[in-house]
């Protein structure tokens, strides 16, 4: 007797769980399943709630709606619990059919989309079955859209609506056909990517460098509504790194119902530096010198992103404008192979002074070559 006592106790217990999952209790009805999973779907999917656990819950609500609304399968739930369901004999099956599927399928999409005729939590709400009240109710906050850009809570949807005169209490669903249940679920489309130009010095180029960027975006909540939100995107800034080098942060643009959210693009570019210009992993500077000193000879410090000077001697040599010198190892870092340098390329700009006196002219006339 305490063995069948405790049996049926088992049993009981093991009822619950699938009710309690759509807050239901043994005896609902199939429409009170249906209004229960309705709501918990909506509240649950994972492209609408972003909660830590929301996608499983998602999964436990679609496998508790597959079961219960299934009358044989409910019978068998009712009668012998989960295990009964598990089983799959004679025990389990009340009716003896071998056909008898009695497992979820594992996929939570496809309940909602078979329950909705789409696969769009935001496109659902207008394709509920029997779906009643003010469309504005539970999507858009009783009609307020806060932060977004246009004042028809509607227009994200991409099909235009005759609302009629009363926007306050709709007594019936607003019908198209874009909304039937059952219809192909329109595709959505990606806005273009949002770019930055993202300025970086030499200096950070040549180390590295992390960089943190805040942005300002539009996002829909769990509930539907619209805000706007910050974050922080990082970016690791490699050495070496080329201007033009782009670093893609996907979908994180402005969220809508009817679109993908455009993929966030920042462009590395060069920030002026006062004494080098990039040219690929080589660093071009620029010496200026006297006319004297290009003709007579002179010692100059050419500085490096390191810090240190690096000494030239010109004391032997006549310095033309097209002369070049070259400082091996002191450029920046080959993106591929950090271990090794581009150089310092020296070019001189040679300043000729704007007047000379007749004395200077004549000395200089007899003491240069012609």
């Amino acid at each position: 007797m305490r063995a069948i006592f405790l049996y049926a106790f088992f049993i009981s217990s093991s009822v619950a769980p699938f009710y309690k999952i759509l807050g239901l209790v043994k005896g609902a009805t199939e429409d009170e399943i249906k209004k229960a999973y309705r709501k918990m779907a909506l509240k649950y999917h994972p492209d609408k709630n972003k909660s830590p656990g929301a996608e499983e819950k998602f999964k436990e609500i679609a496998e508790a709606y597959e079961v219960l609304s299934d009358k044989k399968r409910r019978g068998v739930y009712d009668q012998f619990g989960e295990e009964g369901l598990k089983s799959n004999n004679g025990q389990g099956n009340t009716n003896g059919d071998t056909n008898f599927n009695s497992h979820f399928h594992g996929d939570p999409r496809q309940t909602f989309q078979q329950f909705f005729g789409t696969s769009n939590p935001f496109e659902s709400f207008f394709n509920m079955p029997g779906m009643g009240g003010n469309p504005h109710q539970g999507f858009f906050n009783d009609g307020k859209t806060e932060g977004m850009d246009t004042e028809d809570p509607f227009a994200g949807f991409g099909s235009s609506h005759n609302l009629g005169a009363n926007l306050g209490g709709f007594q019936k669903p607003y019908r198209s056909q874009s909304f039937n249940v059952g219809s192909k679920p329109t595709q959505k489309r990606q806005d273009p990517p949002v770019e930055h130009d993202l300025y970086v010095s030499l200096d950070d180029i040549c180390k590295g460098v992390t960089k943190r960027m805040k942005i300002s975006r539009r996002v829909v909540a769990g509930d539907g509504t619209a805000k706007k939100e910050e974050k922080v995107l990082t970016i690791n800034v490699k050495p070496g790194w080329k201007s033009g080098t782009k670093i893609t942060f996907q979908r994180e643009g402005d969220q809508a119902p009817s679109k993908i959210p455009a993929d966030i693009v920042f462009i590395i570019r060069d920030k002026p530096h006062p004494h080098f210009r990039r040219e690929g992993p080589d660093l071009r500077h620029t010496c200026k010198i006297t006319l004297r000193e290009a003709l007579c000879g002179v010692m100059v410090d050419i500085p490096t992103l390191t810090g240190e000077k690096i000494p030239i001697n010109l004391a032997t040599e006549v310095i033309k404008p097209s002369t070049t010198k070259r400082i091996n190892g002191y450029g920046l870092p080959l993106p591929k192979e950090p271990t090794k340098r581009g150089d310092i390329l020296v070019s001189f700009d040679i300043q000729f002074p704007d007047r000379l006196s007749q004395n200077t002219k004549d000395l200089l006339h007899d003491l240069l070559p012609a």
